[in-house]
C-alpha cells in the first residue's frame, strides 16, 4: 500500500500524484501542512517538504525527483511505451533537463510564490509568516510566469510532447505546476495557444481527473480550469 503525504497544492506533491495515475498505482493520500514543522514529518523527511511517499515495510522516500525515479526503477521499466522515461540515455537527460526547469526554477520564480501568497498564507499564523499576500511578490511571480509560459509554448510547437515524441515526466512537472496556480486564474492562456493546446491534451489525460475535482472552500476555481475545452 502506497501512502503519500502531500498538500493539494503543492505542486511537487501534484507532480508525483499523475505520475502515480500515469502508472495505475493507488496511494492514500495524507495532508501535511509543511509550515507546522510537525516533529513526525521531520523525522521521515528533515528537509520538512512534500511529497513523501510511504510504502509498507520500507524506510520513507521523500522528495518529488527521488520519488519520480523511484517509480521508474519499480514500475516504468516494465511498461515500455507507457514508461515516463526515454529508452535512451540522452532522451533522459533533456527529461531530466525539463523536469529540474519546472521543480526549481519554475517552482521558485512563479508557482511557489503563488500557492504560498494565495493558498498557503490562508492557513499560517502570524509566527509562521502567514497574513495578507504580499501585491509585490505575486506581480513578480506573475511576470515570471509569462516568459515561462513563451518557453513552453515554445517547446509545445517544435515537439509532440515537451521533452520529445511522447509523454514523459516533462509534461507531468510542468503540467502539476501550471495546474496548481491556474486554480488561482494566474496563467494567461490568451498568450501562447500552443501551450494551451499542450495543457489541454494533459489536463485531459484520466490521471489528472482527481486534480480537477478537488476545491479549496471559501477559494473557488475560475470555470475553465476543469473545462477539458478551456
Amino acid at each position: 500500500m502506497i501512502t503519500l503525504l502531500h498538500h493539494a497544492f503543492c505542486p511537487h506533491s501534484r507532480y508525483i500524484r499523475l505520475a502515480l495515475g500515469e502508472y495505475g498505482l493507488e496511494c492514500e493520500l495524507m495532508e501535511e501542512r509543511v509550515w507546522e514543522r510537525d516533529e513526525e514529518f521531520l523525522a521521515l523527511n528533515p528537509a520538512g517538504t512534500t511529497p513523501v511517499m510511504m510504502l509498507d515495510g520500507e524506510p520513507p522516500i521523500p522528495g518529488a525527483d527521488v520519488i519520480a525515479e523511484y517509480l521508474d526503477e519499480t514500475h516504468g521499466l516494465e511498461r515500455t511505451s507507457r514508461r515516463l522515461m526515454p529508452a535512451t540515455a540522452t532522451e533522459r537527460a533533456e527529461v531530466r533537463r525539463l523536469v529540474s526547469w519546472f521543480n526549481d526554477k519554475f517552482y521558485n520564480e512563479v508557482s511557489g510564490p503563488l500557492v504560498t501568497e494565495r493558498v498557503y498564507k490562508r492557513f499560517m499564523s502570524a509566527e509562521q509568516g502567514g497574513g495578507a499576500p504580499s501585491t509585490d511578490v505575486m506581480r513578480a511571480a506573475r511576470a515570471n510566469l509569462r516568459y515561462h509560459l513563451a518557453y513552453i509554448g515554445w517547446l509545445a510547437r517544435t515537439r509532440n510532447f515537451l521533452a520529445g515524441d511522447r509523454l514523459t515526466y516533462a509534461d507531468l512537472a510542468a503540467a502539476a505546476h501550471l495546474s496548481a496556480i491556474d486554480y488561482l486564474g494566474d496563467v494567461p492562456w490568451n498568450e501562447d495557444e500552443a501551450a494551451k493546446a499542450w495543457y489541454v491534451r494533459i489536463k485531459s489525460r484520466p490521471s489528472f481527473r482527481p486534480l480537477l475535482n478537488e476545491w479549496l472552500a471559501g477559494l473557488p476555481a475560475p470555470a475553465h480550469y476543469i473545462d477539458l475545452d478551456f
